[in-house]
């Protein structure tokens, strides 16, 4: 079955094809005869109920700095496609959300994936207080009192926004720190959203590991180490990629949070777990594929994509 693939992200040209995901899944797509058609988020167009694109068809090869080949644009109706892989970077703004509206008016004739609504009913750092008996003890406000007693209960805090991505404005701030109330002003004045309070985890020393999850199963997993002197440990950070396994504990996690997934259409999912705790239920543009190749684990993009054609075959 050959299939035709839209793949809605970022610019081509400005990835970094070492640690895309979105690009291992284009690799194994074309390996497999299906065909690739690429457009940005911002040429996505709904006229008159019908959902179209300007965008051209894209060939790849796993070389650096000459990893891409494209037609000539052209705009044709997202219908003309078998599957569109929203695959965009967050923030998860209003930009975002308002794709995920346009989508859900192409998906009786195209597979989207990740399901749109779901996608959008899902904020990443607000999905996974669902499953609170799995989290670290967590604060979602903008009252500063709430706050500081917050801090005055669990003495070391971690403060973020609450749509943020990779590890941008992620600060701690421990016990004597002076800077709490400053940091609080300047998140207020950046926007309207509440944001993030946890309780510091010093086993994010140990690593914080992203596990992959297909169709709500977990596939493959890679640890992220935090450099010396840092406490996030994104990997364009400085964090570092080291191998791993699930531990007993990390497939309870998974067991607890794959039903609610595959229920909702989240076929490719990355969660984020801390010591024996859940952080992050990843659901726009989840990475980590590469990586876990490159330590020597499996190519989970072969997981993905048996997963969309099993669930294209279905539509």
């Amino acid at each position: 079955m050959s299939l035709k693939i839209g793949l809605q992200m970022d610019p081509i040209d400005a990835i970094d094809i070492q640690g895309d995901s979105t690009f291992a899944l284009a690799l194994e797509a074309q390996s497999r005869g299906h065909s690739l058609w690429h457009y940005l988020p911002d040429h996505l167009s709904l006229r008159d109920g019908v959902v179209e694109a300007k965008g051209h068809g894209l060939t790849v090869r796993d070389t650096l700095d000459d990893h891409f080949e494209c037609t000539a644009m052209e705009r044709r109706p997202l219908a003309d496609l078998d599957v569109v892989l929203m695959r965009q970077d967050p923030p998860f703004d209003m930009a975002y959300i308002s794709v995920t509206h346009m989508l859900e008016h192409a998906t009786d004739d195209v597979l989207v994936v990740n399901n749109p609504t779901a996608v959008r009913n899902a904020p990443e750092k607000l999905l996974v207080t669902h499953f609170g008996d799995l989290m670290p003890p967590t604060l979602i406000t903008r009252d500063q009192e709430a706050v500081h007693a917050f801090r005055d209960e669990h003495k070391d805090i971690i403060v973020k926004p609450l749509h943020g991505n990779g590890g941008a404005g992620v600060f701690r701030i421990s016990e004597q720190d002076q800077n709490l109330n400053s940091l609080l002003e300047l998140f207020e004045g950046l926007n309207r959203e509440p944001y993030v309070v946890q309780r510091y985890l010093p086993e994010v020393r140990a690593g914080d590991k992203r596990i992959i999850l297909v169709n709500g199963k977990p596939v493959g997993a890679v640890n992220r180490v935090p450099a010396e002197g840092e406490s996030r440990s994104n990997l364009h950070v400085g964090g570092k990629a080291v191998a791993t396994r699930l531990t007993e504990r990390e497939d309870y996690i998974c067991g607890a949070i794959g039903p609610f997934l595959q229920e909702n259409g989240l076929v490719f999912v990355g969660i984020d777990v801390i010591g024996d705790v859940l952080t992050e239920i990843n659901v726009t543009s989840p990475t980590g594929l590469r990586e876990i190749k490159n330590l020597g684990g499996p190519d989970l993009a072969i997981d993905i994509l048996d997963a969309i054609e099993d669930a294209a075959a279905i539509a």
